[in-house]
């Protein structure tokens, strides 16, 4: 069994730190810089100050309540954890590698026991020596009530952790699944197989925290750092946060941050084209500046295009997420299998790209997985719709189905501007349904609405726009939660909006978990994609793409496939 919040959590963090800019008019983008080269003159170099202008603030700045993998941005600056990812462009940027473990862990055979060795010479910021007992202990202290908010995987994963409360209650008493034979070894016990416990173990909950110096809600103001900055400050939780060099840190042990910057001012809540303005401008400060979580829309794209110096200065990074239309098979006309082809032909991806910002912004989509090799990614297109759509082919699937006549039927989406349930994809798919006869009602909610209603096994609507975002580069963390009949939540956050209950696919899904050849287990994910897409419980419609402005002093970018963002680990700055 599962935690509907793990899913729920899941899809909040992508909300939040994932937005779209979403936009009418399509407009080209500048020339791409994929992360390959510098910004700036010279080579990266140690010194200076990098400054972060985010729209949302870093709040509950601590390893158990925060919501990051791969080592993200930064968290990871502070917090190390046993795997982190590849710091590098692109598809090899998707890749998992040790941080504080000296491999990416050793499984037994059924990949239910995973043993971690640390590395030599790991140290906090006081100087004091890293343990496994600290890995153990920053686990166990995510489970507390108090300190919620992180990935809860290890409350479904390990054994005894569906019962467990924390060691505030629990006092004296630790996860027994969790053991530490000795400072530098720790092996976790699973209650199911997971191949891709490596990728779990990026997480912040796998930071080390040393329990003498734990002090519950009050950890975040001045957590203990294990990276190559230190907090100095932290504001209004979050709002503005100083991070200065942790002298403790050693690149030896950690060869993945590169650490420039000898200060990182990081200043949050602010608006987007607020944000976009300052680092166009680059005045003073802002010239070493970048953003982590703020794109370009499609009308500062257009801006941006006729300018040579701003166009050079545009970062484009790809995150594995998944723009799509979700049938409820268990409305009607959705319960017919025709009538949902119909629509899939019908759709015209074109008009829902301009509507998603344009083709700087937006890829159209076939598949259900990223088209990303990591994912599995494998090329399908079950009900070809060209760019434009195929209305006759979706007359002719209509009539088949007993609707010669068309039909008419209910689109649910957000009313929320600048995200990818927006009421300018809605119209666009409306426009282009009614082309093969399907006469769309919009219903448009406010956003807590619409997600309360598309996210309840008793009041998902029929027909309403969605997305979903992986935690890490891997078919499993996509395909499991909308398509395992298991993970059917009938009195919580539900997933599985097409309630897909097969059970080839349950046990290919397991049988996938079962594999820690990750290359091997991406093939069969791909696989499992195609064979699901066959039922066309979903259209899959874009994967976003990100654009992002950095400063004209900051030097040495770097966005992999794995967060498309920015990587603030590897900038140095003029």
């Amino acid at each position: 069994m599962r935690q509907p919040s793990v899913i729920a959590r899941r899809v909040a963090a992508a909300s939040v730190s994932l937005v779209l800019a979403a936009g009418v008019a399509a407009c080209a983008g500048p020339k791409d810089n994929d992360g390959a080269g510098s910004g700036g003159d010279g080579k990266a170099a140690k010194g200076g100050t990098l400054t972060v202008l985010n729209s949302q603030p870093q709040v509950d700045f601590d390893p158990a309540r925060l919501y990051t993998s791969g080592g993200g941005n930064v968290p990871s600056l502070v917090f190390r954890t046993l795997t982190t990812r590849n710091r590098e462009d692109g598809a090899k940027g998707s890749e998992v590698v040790p941080d504080l473990a000296t491999d990416l862990g050793k499984s037994s055979k059924n990949a239910t026991v995973w043993t971690y060795t640390l590395k030599k010479g790991l140290t906090y910021e006081d100087g004091s020596p890293i343990t496994s007992a600290d890995i153990k202990y920053g686990i166990e202290r995510s489970f507390a009530g108090e300190l919620s908010g992180g990935a809860p995987y290890l409350r479904d994963w390990l054994i005894g952790g569906d019962k467990y409360a924390g060691p505030y209650k629990d006092k004296g008493k630790g996860l027994d699944s969790i053991e530490t034979p000795d400072e530098r070894t720790i092996v976790f016990h699973l209650n199911k197989p997971e191949g891709e416990f490596p990728y779990l173990a990026t997480q912040t909950q796998f930071t080390p925290v040393p329990k003498s110096k734990d002090k519950g809600t009050k950890y975040e103001e001045h957590p203990v750092s294990s990276g190559p900055y230190k907090v100095v400050r932290n504001e209004n939780d979050g709002e503005r946060l100083v991070l200065e060099r942790n002298k403790h840190w050693s690149a030896t042990t950690d060869p993945e941050r590169k650490a420039y910057p000898d200060k990182i001012d990081v200043r949050s809540g602010l608006d987007s084209s607020v944000i976009n303005q300052r680092l166009s401008s680059g005045q003073g400060a802002d010239a070493a500046a970048v953003t982590t979580d703020t794109n370009l829309g499609p009308a500062e794209l257009a801006k941006v295009t006729g300018d040579k110096e701003l166009a050079s200065r545009v970062g484009t990074g790809h995150f594995g997420y998944t723009n799509y239309l979700a049938f409820n098979p268990k409305v009607k006309p959705f319960d017919d299998p025709k009538v949902r082809q119909a629509i899939s032909y019908a759709v015209d991806r074109s008009s829902v790209v301009n509507a998603a910002g344009g083709s700087s912004l937006a890829e159209p989509a076939t598949t259900y997985l990223p088209n990303q090799k990591s994912f599995g990614y494998t090329k399908y297109d079950h009900f070809p719709a060209g760019k434009s759509g195929n209305p006759k082919k979706a007359k002719e699937l209509l009539k088949e189905a007993g609707h010669k006549d068309g039909l008419t039927i209910t689109l649910t989406h957000s009313n929320a501007k600048d995200f990818e349930t927006s009421p300018e994809i809605a119209t666009a798919l409306q426009d282009a349904l009614k082309k093969a006869g399907i006469k769309v009602k919009l219903q448009g909610l406010e956003d807590n609405d619409y997600k309360d209603k598309v996210h309840s096994a008793t009041s998902e609507p029929g027909l309403f726009l969605a997305h979903w975002g992986a935690d890490w580069p891997s078919g499993g963390p996509f395909l499991a939660p909308i398509f395992d009949g298991r993970q059917i939540v009938k009195d919580g956050a539900n997933f599985n909006t097409g309630f897909l209950d097969d059970k080839s696919v349950n046990t290919e899904i397991d049988e996938i978990n079962k594999l820690t050849d990750l290359d091997a287990a991406a093939k069969r994910w791909g696989a499992l994609d195609k064979k699901i897409g066959e039922q066309a419980l979903t259209v899959p419609l874009f994967h976003p793409v990100y654009k992002r402005l950095y400063g004209k002093d900051v030097k040495n970018i770097v966005i992999s496939d794995w967060t498309g963002v920015l990587d603030i680990s590897q900038v140095a700055v003029k």
